[in-house]
Formats: C-alpha cells, sequence, structure tokens
C-alpha cells in the first residue's frame, strides 16, 4: 500500500510539474502561430494517445461511438478543450503567461460555482468566503484592467465546463482524449497541409528544431494526463485537489521570474485574493474530509459494539 502510495503521489507530482512548466515549450514556439500549434498539437496527439493505450492496455472506446448523446458531449468538450489550448497557447507566446496562471488559481472556485449551479451540490461556509473573495479577486482585475481580463476568464470557463461536461460520460481520461482529438483531427489535419502546400506554415519550412518541438506537441499534450490519469487511480480525490495548485503555481514563477512579466501591486492584490480563497476552500474540504472519517470510525465502533 505503501508503495502505491508513493507512485500516486510520483505520477500526480509529475503530471503537474510538466503542466506548469509547460509554458517553457511554447516559449520556444514562440515565432509560431498559436494555431499551427494548436493544429500540431492535436494531430501528433492521436499517435501519441494510442501508443499510450496500448501500452497500458487500455481498449479503444468503440461501444462509445455508439452512444449519441455521448458522442454530442465529446463534440462539445473537443470545441472546449481545443479552445482553451488556443487560447493559453496565445497567451504564452503574447507575454501573457501571469494571465493563465491566474485563470487556472481561478478554475477550482469557478468549478465549485458550476457543481452549485447545475449538479445542485450544497455549499459550504468556507466555500461560500472563498468564492466571494475569488469574485473580488476578479472583479479588482476587471476595475484594475478597466476591461474583462478575458484570457483568465476563459481558460477558468472553459477547463471548468470541459470537466463538468465530462464528468456526464462514463469514459477515461485518455480514451475521451482520443475521441476528442479524432474529431478536431479533420480540420487540424487540413489546416497543417494547407500550411504546407502553401509555404504559409512554420512545419517543415522554418528549421529543424521548429519542427521537432512541434512533433513533441502530442507528447506534452498526452503525457502528463495519461500520469495524472494513473495518480488519480492511486490516491485520494483531496490530495489530487491539493495538487492541483502545483501547476499555476510553477506557471507563476516562470513568468515573473523567468520570464520577468510585470508583476505590480493591483496584480498583486487580484492573486491575493483569489489565493485567500483557495486557501479558505482548501482548509474547509480538509475539515470536511476529516469530519467524514472521524463519522466512519464512529459508525465502525458502533457496529463493533453492537
Amino acid at each position: 500500500m505503501q508503495n502505491v502510495n508513493r507512485a500516486g503521489y510520483i505520477y500526480g507530482i509529475l503530471a503537474f510539474v510538466i503542466w506548469g512548466l509547460a509554458p517553457i515549450y511554447f516559449k520556444a514556439l514562440e515565432g509560431v502561430s498559436a494555431l499551427e500549434i494548436l493544429a500540431h498539437r492535436v494531430a501528433w496527439s492521436v499517435p501519441v494517445v494510442l501508443i499510450i493505450m496500448w501500452a497500458i492496455k487500455r481498449p479503444f472506446p468503440k461501444n462509445i461511438l455508439q452512444d449519441k448523446k455521448t458522442i454530442g458531449i465529446l463534440i462539445a468538450t473537443s470545441v472546449l478543450i481545443s479552445g482553451n489550448w488556443l487560447a493559453f497557447t496565445w497567451a504564452v507566446t503574447n507575454e501573457r503567461v501571469l494571465e493563465t496562471s491566474l485563470g487556472y488559481f481561478i478554475n477550482p472556485l469557478f468549478s465549485v460555482a458550476l457543481g452549485i449551479l447545475f449538479l445542485k451540490e450544497k455549499l459550504t461556509t468556507w466555500s461560500k468566503i472563498a468564492l466571494l473573495l475569488a469574485t473580488l479577486g476578479v472583479l479588482y482585475r476587471i476595475f484594475s484592467l478597466g476591461s474583462l481580463p478575458w484570457i483568465s476568464l476563459w481558460l477558468a470557463f472553459s477547463f471548468g465546463v470541459y470537466g463538468l461536461l465530462r464528468k456526464q460520460v462514463n469514459i477515461g481520461p485518455l480514451q475521451g482524449l482520443l475521441v476528442e482529438t479524432l474529431i478536431v483531427l479533420p480540420f487540424t489535419a487540413g489546416y497543417i497541409i494547407y500550411l504546407w502546400y502553401t509555404g504559409t506554415g512554420a512545419f517543415l519550412h522554418t528549421s529543424a528544431s521548429i519542427d521537432w518541438l512541434l512533433l513533441a506537441g502530442g507528447v506534452i499534450t498526452t503525457v502528463p494526463l495519461a500520469l495524472f490519469s494513473a495518480g488519480a487511480r492511486l490516491l485520494p480525490l483531496n490530495t489530487i485537489g491539493f495538487m492541483q495548485y502545483l501547476a499555476p503555481s510553477l506557471t507563476f514563477l516562470l513568468a515573473v521570474f523567468a520570464f520577468k512579466e510585470t508583476f505590480n501591486v493591483d496584480l498583486l492584490i487580484t492573486f491575493g485574493l483569489i489565493w485567500a480563497g483557495l486557501i479558505i476552500y482548501t482548509i474547509g474540504v480538509v475539515r470536511q474530509q476529516n469530519q467524514k472519517r472521524r463519522d466512519r470510525k464512529s459508525a465502525a465502533k458502533l457496529m463493533e459494539n453492537q
């Protein structure tokens, strides 16, 4: 059991570290358009997913293809995740990494709000305070910018709704990603062929290093997801919840210290409010989990006494 837990931690941490450091990869492709990067990311994810599924003996989701409702949901999720990837890539290649970090810090709290609205989940006092602080952080960002922080909000919204919709279908992360990428593949492959034919793309027209980096998009996309999937099966949900803050934290550090993006007082207030909300939300989750554990122990003792 100890070895299993250790493996779960290793898989989970590696997944979030790769996601958190992903801007380094996209920065290396700064001269390539975000749309072309997205096209290659989708196209090369298909063979990588198939190889990983073969290696870990995951079956191809044949039955899913016969379910119209499931296919409809996966079409919607494929659009959402593609839009999420496109916005993230554009932001990183346009010196706006801090905004991506903010978006993924907002995402867990946004997911809580979606759970309340659509899944009728109950809001604890801790969650209410956390959501209030996150809302104040976003409102302050709007006030300081004089406009919506659309990148941060879109990343939080698209990934939050993506997660909500994926909960409605019974399909594993890798199988789901395979179907989603196959749905988008005709468009992305067609776009890659068009760029190559017209000579307007970077792939096979710039340098060998750019070609290899674009090919690596499939690995960057699927490997952390496979690691996350393995870790999620071995670790409690609340542990995975803690780990998810590692990715935007690393991205934040990259933005400020490696990419030298401006971090002023206005951003400090915005991040401070959202960080405070996340801390309070996490405390609430921990207390709730501890209470459930105590209740289970009490119930077990009661059964023993009877």
